[in-house]
């Protein structure tokens, strides 16, 4: 169980004890061995962190699975400084039950679930409704420790706020799903609980995505959510049956009455559970397809338009950032979406629809491959590029 140390002109420190420590040693030692025996043998392995997201991402050609999610427990936590140093396959859940006690979060809320893990989070760079007020992961990351293709461990970035060493490592991680390192140890930034979080729905009409759109660009605050449903995934979730502006304030009780009045300009807001925030990350049917469409924040009426008339499908957007997702299933129509100008990002898809998609060509350049993984072992063409 972690221990509480005091340390001199900090608040307390929460770490691993020594007899976890020492096992949990052995465990990334063991990881590191792995990778560096399969780069000797040029034999590709697939990272595991908790197996709730094998699905998403191109298919890797690896027979050869390494499970990261072994790996956990918080290393060092500073609630004065609100910060969170976490081994790889730590769950989001168990970061949120650990700051929690601080009035404090990680306001990190990816599609899924809290069992996910923070490995897995930030090497696919993946987030959910809150980046409208706190950003992505790489708003989020101080610090990785990562396990590279040749077995060398190697870190970037710090343990507090304002050290950005090796800063461009750590973003250079995120997002490169594996492909360049094992991610075992992460620090991250947290908040403070607001005062107040509440949640509402308004149902808008059809047209309302601009209505919504340049309604948050005038008021003078930033939501911590704002997401469109259509009718379809508006019902999935115990909503009205209609296109719905789905929003979450937080702050202080007064600003957040003043900021839920502003809205009413787009119709009644009704008051919502916080959980419907997580029947929303969790919408998604086993074995669905999943595309994200994403343009300046000014064409994002027109992405939902084109993504609203394809059939059997549900469809959010968060208009602050300009992304629209679409969850379908195997029948999904890959080229429909991709007319015209925005860009598209498959999530999730069945292995025949992968075949509709190009590669990520020049997304991660080949001498940046051939530093990190010059076997290419790890996740091999699980971006569409080799090295």
């Amino acid at each position: 169980m972690p221990g509480v140390v005091p340390v001199a002109g900090r608040a307390s420190v929460v770490v691993t004890d020594a007899a976890d420590s020492s096992a949990l040693n052995r465990v990334r030692e063991s990881i590191r061995d792995a990778i560096r025996d399969a780069s000797a043998a040029g034999r590709p392995l697939r990272l595991c962190g908790r197996g709730a997201w094998m699905d998403a991402g191109r298919p890797a050609p690896a027979s050869d699975l390494l499970e990261l999610g072994g790996y956990t427990g918080i290393v060092e936590y500073v609630p004065g400084d609100l910060t969170i140093t976490v081994r790889g396959g730590t769950t989001l859940g168990e970061i949120r039950d650990a700051t929690a006690a601080h009035d404090q979060w990680l306001p990190l809320d990816p599609f899924g679930d809290d069992d996910g893990s923070i490995g897995a989070t930030v090497a696919t760079a993946s987030s959910g409704p809150l980046a409208t007020f706190f950003g992505t992961p790489r708003d989020l990351v101080l610090g990785l420790e990562f396990v590279s293709g040749t077995g060398a461990i190697a870190r970037g970035g710090g343990r507090v706020v304002k050290n950005v060493a090796g800063f461009d490592l750590t973003r250079l991680m995120i997002g490169s799903w594996g492909t360049l390192g094992a991610i075992t140890e992460a620090t991250l930034r947290l908040y403070a609980r607001p005062e107040a979080d509440a949640s509402f729905a308004i149902g808008i009409d059809g047209g309302g995505v601009e209505r919504v759109r340049a309604l948050m660009r005038q008021v003078p605050f930033k939501t911590y959510a704002c997401e469109i449903l259509n009718a379809a995934l508006a019902a999935r979730i115990g909503l009205p049956a209609a296109t719905t502006a789905l929003v979450r304030l937080g702050g202080n009780h007064e600003a957040v009455a003043t900021q839920r009045q502003a809205f009413a300009e787009l119709g009644t807001p009704v008051d919502v559970d916080s959980a419907i925030w997580k029947k929303l990350r969790g919408v998604e049917p086993e074995g669905a397809s999943v595309v994200r469409l994403s343009d300046l924040p000014t064409a994002v009426a027109a992405v939902w338009a084109a993504a609203a008339r394809v059939p059997n499908v549900l469809v959010h957007a968060s208009p602050a950032r300009g992304v629209v997702r679409v969850i379908g299933d195997a029948s999904l129509d890959i080229a429909a979406l991709r007319d015209g100008q925005c860009a598209m990002v498959a999530e999730r898809l069945s292995a025949a629809q992968w075949e509709q998609v190009p590669g990520l060509e020049g997304a991660l350049p080949s001498r940046i491959k051939r530093a990190f993984d010059p076997r290419n072992v790890l996740n091999p063409g699980i971006l569409g590029v080799e090295a």
